[in-house]
């Protein structure tokens, strides 16, 4: 699992048929708690908003979570953080 931060939302009027009515987000990486210069373009399945941390997944763990092992995702948004503890 990876943690970020989302930056953005990413806009795209033509998409494969798996996933029309899906929501794209860019997402910054945190790596040691700290943002750094690495972004992620996440499918949101959660309702993430701007500046919020996310939990993201990659991989079949991705389309797992899609519940389409055919759908062409590599990133999914999966958890919004609420607080993080040491």
């Amino acid at each position: 699992m990876i943690l970020g931060r989302v930056y953005g939302s990413v806009v795209s009027t033509h998409k494969v048929e798996p996933l029309v009515g899906s929501k794209f987000m860019l997402v910054q990486c945190i790596e040691n708690g700290a943002l750094v210069d690495k972004f992620l373009v996440a499918v949101d399945g959660v309702g993430a908003g701007i500046g919020e941390d996310v939990i993201i997944v990659q991989g079949s763990s991705a389309r797992i979570g899609m519940r389409n092992q055919n759908a062409p995702v590599d990133a999914l948004i999966v958890g919004i953080l609420d607080e993080k503890q040491a």
